[in-house]
């Protein structure tokens, strides 16, 4: 599976052509997803992105809504392809999973901050603090949404390190969500191939 890469017009399939590739390969793709899924805790999960899960994104969109014109393809590319790791970082689609609804609104406003407070701590450095949302704020003074998008930028030695078989924490440090646990080898195996 591609974790990282350019996904360009050119490179995505026709709605024709994707519509055969889904049926085939759905069961794989969301194998794939699955793997690069990390649960902190109870209500957080990780979904850490990948050329393949990006792409596999704007194709379902652009299915789902009847894109085929070039301004509209280039909207939907333009929307999710910040989402990929681009050889230094690590990008994920952070999930607040709060299935009752009074609980999942009193827990929105409690965990105000949480997603500045994730982290990943590469054996032997420094935690590596989420750096959330870059593309607008999910936040407001009284609650906090429950999907925001995440970027772990990580140092050369910390590439390095990973790489050479270091352990990975994925945790979050707030004060109401205090959690953390060992990123599993075969998720981190793919993990490292998003690093250059």
């Amino acid at each position: 599976m591609q974790t990282t890469g350019k996904i360009t017009a050119g490179s995505l399939m026709t709605l024709e052509a994707y519509s055969k590739y889904r049926k085939q390969h759905k069961a794989q793709i969301i194998a794939h997803r699955q793997l690069r899924s990390v649960r902190l805790g109870e209500h957080i999960n990780l979904q850490f992105e990948s050329e393949t899960s990006i792409r596999y994104q704007i194709q379902e969109m652009l299915r789902i809504e009847k894109i085929f014109e070039e301004d509209g393809i280039a909207q939907e590319i333009e929307a999710y392809a910040p989402l990929m790791p681009d050889g230094s970082n690590w990008k994920a689609t952070m999930m607040l999973e709060y299935p009752d609804v009074n609980e999942r609104k009193r827990e929105l406003a409690r965990l105000i901050g949480v997603e500045d407070r994730l982290f990943v701590e590469v054996e032997g450095y420094a935690r590596v603090y989420a750096i959330a949302d870059e593309d607008m704020d999910r936040e407001n003074d009284e609650k906090t949404s429950a999907v925001h998008f995440v970027r772990f930028e990580l140092d050369p030695a910390m590439c390095a390190a990973v790489k050479a078989g270091a352990s990975v924490k994925l945790g979050c440090d707030h004060t109401h969500y205090p959690a953390h646990v060992t990123i599993a080898a075969e998720t981190l195996a793919s993990l490292v191939s998003d690093l250059r």
